[in-house]
């Protein structure tokens, strides 16, 4: 059974930093590309992160390059978004997924497992 668990949301203030972390189950975890997506309230997922397995490669959304920082453990299974600077734009839930490729991608169509979310909110 395939499980990604997200931690480390919450309310922060604009400016403020936060790190998420998704927890992966070993058995999937150590064979794939891992990404970042957020869903904010009446808009549709996008694409925030991603990083291929071996951490070579690392792509984001323009909307969040230079300020956020996605990075991962492969000796815990786990991957983390650094999230700094943060704006009221960044408020969304946080998703992490997996994909059955090594290599890192944007296309959320492309993972294969997704965990149930994190909530972040930034106030003003």
């Amino acid at each position: 059974q395939v499980q990604l668990v997200e931690s480390g949301g919450g309310l922060v203030q604009a400016g403020d930093s936060l790190r998420l972390s998704c927890a992966a189950s070993a058995r999937t975890f150590s064979s794939g590309a891992m990404g970042w997506f957020r869903q904010a309230p009446g808009k549709k997922r996008e694409f925030v992160a991603t990083i291929s397995w071996s951490g070579s490669t690392t792509y984001y959304a323009d909307s969040v390059k230079g300020r956020f920082t996605i990075s991962r453990d492969n000796t815990k299974n786990t991957v983390f978004l650094h999230m700094n600077n943060v704006k009221p734009e960044d408020t969304a839930v946080y998703y992490c997924a997996l994909r059955a490729n090594v290599v890192a991608s944007r296309l959320p169509d492309e993972y294969s497992y997704w965990g149930r979310g994190t909530p972040v909110a930034v106030s003003s």
